[in-house]
C-alpha cells in the first residue's frame, strides 16, 4: 500500500497484511486479513502517528519516503506499546535518531522493556497539546482500551481523532475510507473486533465515550489503527460501540455445544428448535468444529447462551471448558444463560459448566438439563420443551 493522503498534508503510510489468519496469539481469527495504520502529518513540524508490525518496517519506511525523507520526522506519537504497533519503532530510529517519542508513562515503559532504545521520549498526559505549525496534536490517556498504556491523538483543526485500538477492524481493503468499501462486512469486522478484543472493558469505553463528548469535540473523521478509516459517518460506529459497551441485546440465542458420540448434540438440535418455535432467532455451534471467533461475535447482542457439553471423567469435555474460560473473561452482563448434556454411567459435565460461569457472575436462569445416554423420544420432548420455555425468559 502506498501512501494516500486521506486530509490536506495528513498522509496514511501504514501497511495492509493480506494474509494474517490469526491475531493475539491464535485467539482471534481475521479471515479478512488486516492493516497496520500510521499516519504521517506533514507541518512546519513533521509527526508520525503509530509505526507498523515489525516485519512490514521496510514497506512503511517506504511510504513515508513518498511523502518526505524519514529523517525529516521531528515527532513519533506512541498510542500503544503492543508490537502490532510498534514493532518498526528501532527500524524506523535509526533514520531519524532526533525524532522526540510522545506517549504516556506506562508506554515509555513498555516501549524501553521490548526494546531497550535509549530514545528522547516525552511523557504526555490527557490534555497536552504539541504544536506543529498550522495543526496542533493533542492527547487523550485511554487506559484499558485496550492496554494500560493506551491513548488517543486528536488534531482539532481538521477534527481527526487517531483512537489506536478503538473503533477498528481487522480488514485488508486496497480502499481506505468507510464509505468505499461493503458496509455489511465493514459492521461484521467491526463487531467482532469489538466482541473479541474490547467486550470486557464495555465500562470503561463507555466513561472514555463520555469523556470525549464532555469534551465537545467535534469527530469529522476516525483514523484507527487497524482497518479502513471512518470519514462519512464516524458516528456509526461511535454509537455502535455505545450500544455494545451498554450491553444492549436482541432477542436472539447462541447455543454452544460440544459432543462425544452424537447424544449431546441431538439434544443441542431438539432445544433450538423449541427455541426457534417460541419465535426467537437460534445460533447452533458445536465448539470442536467452529471457529470460536465467530461464535463469539454472535454471542454480543444475544441475550440468551446455552451451553451443552457430554461427560467424560465427571466434567465437561475440553473444547467446550476452553469456550467457558473465555465467556468468562468477557464478563457478559445482562444475559440469561442455561445449560445442558448427556452422559453414561455418572454426569457431571452440567454441574461443571454451571460452576465456571457462576465465578464469572452469570444470571443462570433455568435448572439444568441433563439426559443418560441417547435421548429417546419422551427425553427429546423434554429438550424441545426446555428450548422453547428458555426462549419465553428473553425480554
Amino acid at each position: 500500500m502506498s501512501a494516500i493522503k486521506i486530509l490536506p498534508g495528513i498522509y496514511s503510510v501504514g501497511v495492509l497484511d493480506w494474509g494474517v489468519r490469526n491475531f493475539h496469539g491464535h485467539t482471534y481469527t481475521t479471515q479478512r486479513g488486516s492493516s497496520y495504520n500510521s499516519y504521517l502529518i506533514v507541518d512546519e513540524k513533521i509527526a508520525l502517528v503509530d509505526t507498523v508490525l515489525g516485519s512490514f518496517a521496510q514497506e512503511l519506511i517506504e511510504n513515508i519516503k513518498e511523502v518526505v525523507s524519514p529523517d525529516k520526522i521531528d515527532y513519533i506519537i506512541a498510542n500503544h506499546v503492543e508490537t502490532d504497533h510498534s514493532g518498526a519503532l528501532p527500524s524506523l530510529m535509526q533514520l531519524c535518531p532526533k525524532a522526540k517519542i510522545l506517549g504516556t508513562a506506562k508506554c515509555k515503559d513498555g516501549l524501553y522493556k521490548h526494546y531497550y532504545g535509549d530514545w528522547d521520549f516525552q511523557v504526555v498526559k490527557t490534555g497536552d497539546k504539541l504544536k506543529l505549525g498550522k495543526r496542533t496534536l493533542s492527547f487523550v490517556e485511554a487506559p484499558m482500551i485496550h492496554w494500560p498504556d493506551s491513548m488517543f491523538t486528536y488534531c482539532p483543526e481538521d477534527a481527526l481523532l487517531m483512537p489506536n485500538d478503538a473503533f477498528g477492524q481487522h480488514y485488508a481493503s486496497s480502499e481506505r475510507f468507510d464509505d468505499q468499501v461493503d458496509q455489511c462486512s465493514l459492521m461484521e469486522e467491526a463487531e467482532k473486533y469489538y466482541a473479541n478484543i474490547l467486550w470486557p472493558l464495555g465500562s470503561v469505553i463507555l466513561k472514555k465515550i463520555e469523556q470525549l463528548q464532555s469534551l465537545g469535540i467535534p469527530i469529522k473523521m476516525i483514523a484507527p489503527s487497524h482497518g479502513v478509516i471512518w470519514r462519512s459517518e464516524p458516528a456509526k460506529i461511535i454509537n455502535s460501540y455505545i450500544s455494545w459497551a451498554k450491553g444492549q441485546t436482541e432477542k436472539k440465542i447462541v447455543i454452544a455445544y460440544e459432543t462425544m458420540w452424537g447424544a449431546t448434540e441431538k439434544m443441542a438440535r431438539k432445544i433450538s428448535e423449541g427455541a426457534s418455535a417460541a419465535g426467537v432467532e437460534v445460533k447452533l455451534y458445536n465448539v470442536a468444529e467452529t471457529d470460536r471467533t465467530e461464535i463469539i461475535t454472535r454471542m454480543l447482542t444475544a441475550q440468551g447462551f446455552l451451553f451443552g457439553s457430554s461427560t467424560h471423567d465427571n466434567d465437561m469435555l475440553p473444547n467446550i471448558a476452553a469456550f467457558l474460560e473465555i465467556v468468562k473473561g468477557l464478563k457478559p452482563k445482562g444475559r440469561q444463560v442455561g445449560f445442558f448434556g448427556s452422559y453414561g454411567w455418572a454426569g457431571g459435565a452440567v454441574k461443571e459448566m454451571q460452576e465456571t460461569l457462576k465465578d464469572g457472575g452469570a444470571d443462570i436462569s433455568v435448572a439444568g438439563l441433563s439426559i443418560k445416554y441417547v435421548p429417546d423420544k419422551e427425553e427429546l420432548k423434554a429438550c424441545f420443551e426446555f428450548g422453547n420455555q428458555f426462549a419465553k425468559l428473553l425480554r
